[in-house]
């Protein structure tokens, strides 16, 4: 198969500020793969979690280097190639590009989209949340304006763990509240607390209504979770803690869902795996995205009905995007019926 690499800019509308940092604007790379008239589509954006960072030069260079070992494979050959980028150490963001783009040439293939593939109930996929980042209170309140003004949108994720203390994050929330008394609220504080402060903070935003709290603690803080769940009356998910199926089982006892990221987890093929795996351990799924465009979140929304939470909103706080695919309806995010991914490129950048 023939496989070309490239690198594309998306650009937010509004930039997005976590515990981390503020991000504007992202180089993201496209893979495409082509054989018997075929191209397949897969799409890497960079991963800024601990130790396990990858920056869009690193995934375009892999991808690069490995190229000549993956080009005498034909696409059907799954296993033989999910060994390669394994075996090779390819970063995660650059396995899942590879794997996705494998998944939309099949789908092409046999003329089927993968979530008919997979026999799934696109009736069962849940609204999705959109991001408000850490903000003033009236700065919280104007985004969260933006995001009723632009779609029917039907659950808001705040981001909490400001620099600034619990405080600040007790006022942006409530202003978020007061704009948007109507719908559910999720919080991801991207480990931005300590133990102290989260314990506080989960009681005090269940009295809110707060479903449920995502990362309270930073990577590496894992053994503080048992702690954490003892004075939690709220759920608590993982995301950062959490890259794929192999960090399930140290967490089982210790939370109630983990956010599966095809970034992070290196594709739908171990995506998969993680659903299966959290649920054989009673843990709830939810899909998050990073900086991505409508193609991969397309790609995640194939595997929509099989979570319980969603969180794929970053492609639509694009200006740019060259993508289109997964519609939002009623604040769900709806894949199409077409074959493979159903992603083509926009009309406004073609």
């Amino acid at each position: 198969m023939k496989i070309q690499v490239e690198i594309f800019t998306v650009n937010k509308r509004f930039p997005l500020t976590i515990s981390r940092g503020t991000t504007a604007k992202t180089n993201n790379v496209l893979v495409k793969i082509s054989q018997d008239g075929i191209e397949g589509w897969g799409e890497s954006s960079p991963v800024k979690v601990g130790d396990r960072r990858q920056s869009t030069e690193v995934i375009y260079e892999s991808l690069q280097q490995i190229k000549p070992q993956l080009e005498k494979f034909h696409p059907l050959q799954r296993q033989e190639i999910e060994q390669v980028l394994i075996t090779t150490n390819l970063p995660s963001s650059a396995r899942a590009a590879f794997d996705v783009a494998l998944y939309d040439w099949l789908g092409k293939k046999v003329e089927l989209p993968m979530w008919k593939i997979w026999g799934l109930d696109c009736k069962k996929i849940v609204p999705t949340s959109v991001t408000i980042g850490i903000n003033s209170p009236e700065g919280a309140k104007s985004r969260t304006r933006d995001w009723l003004e632009f779609t029917n949108i039907k659950v808001l994720k705040v981001k909490l763990g400001n620099p600034e203390g619990v405080e600040a994050d007790r006022k942006m929330l409530t202003a978020v509240k007061d704009e948007a008394p109507n719908l559910d609220l999720y919080v991801d504080a991207n480990g931005g607390w300590n133990l102290t402060n989260a314990c506080e903070m989960c009681s005090w935003l269940a009295n809110l209504g707060v479903k449920y709290v995502e990362q309270p603690l930073a990577q590496g803080e894992e053994h503080k979770l048992a702690e954490l769940r003892k004075h939690s009356p709220l759920p608590i998910f993982v995301d950062e803690s959490c890259f794929n199926s192999r960090d399930i089982p140290k967490l089982a006892n210790l939370v109630d869902g983990i956010n599966i990221k095809l970034m992070k987890s290196g594709g739908l093929t171990e995506a998969m795996r993680m659903v299966h795996t959290a649920r054989a351990y009673g843990l709830q799924v939810m899909f998050g995205c990073y900086s991505d465009s409508t193609l991969a979140n397309t790609a995640a929304a194939q595997l929509a009905p099989l979570a319980d939470y969603l969180d794929l909103d970053s492609h639509l706080n694009l200006i740019d995007d060259p993508f289109e695919g997964a519609s939002i309806q009623e604040g769900r995010i709806l894949p199409n019926n077409l074959p493979g991914l159903g992603v083509q490129y926009s009309a406004s950048s073609s």
